[in-house]
């Protein structure tokens, strides 16, 4: 049985590829750092309260959230329980389905939100969108929708956390 060869990259597909790479790698360590240096918690973190800050009742299911944040449940479990042992983030059971654990934002956790979120969005402004056009920016949506839908075509996964 001949396999057929691979279609490898061209030279500026593999220019590409390899930036992409680098972004891939560098800028969620960056928007970290900036997050850890001005408001003491990980993007994911961040990323958590922020989705929680934006739902209705500043509350949504765990495995809703898990989703949204783009975590798996186990890693959104261990970061609940740090969120919630600093006061910004409770959890009860769903009381319209006890199956299910609610993950509520509290005062002290939308208080930090709104604390870090200048920082953050001002990083990302600096890191990403000033260095671009704004056709560049829309190109960059685009191409982020594009593979995004490559990645899950169904659309069973919600668009990124909020900023």
């Amino acid at each position: 049985m001949d396999a057929e060869e691979p279609r490898w990259l061209s030279e500026e597909e593999k220019e590409s590829w390899l930036a992409l790479g680098s972004m891939l790698i560098r800028l969620p360590a960056a928007l970290d750092a900036q997050l850890q240096r001005d408001a003491g918690i990980s993007h994911f973190e961040y990323q958590v309260m922020a989705g929680l800050s934006m739902s209705p009742e500043h509350t949504l299911r765990m495995s809703e959230l898990a989703v949204l944040a783009d975590g798996s449940l186990s890693r959104l479990s261990h970061v609940v329980k740090r969120l919630e042992q600093r006061g910004w983030v409770r959890r009860t059971p769903d009381p319209e389905d006890g199956r299910y654990t609610l993950a509520v934002l509290t005062a002290d956790g939308w208080d930090k939100v709104v604390a870090s979120a200048p920082g953050h969005v001002a990083e990302v402004r600096r890191l990403v969108f000033d260095p671009l056009t704004r056709t560049q920016q829309r190109q960059l949506r685009e191409i982020g929708r594009r593979v995004t839908t490559a990645i899950d075509p169904t659309g069973s996964c919600p668009g990124p956390a909020p900023l």
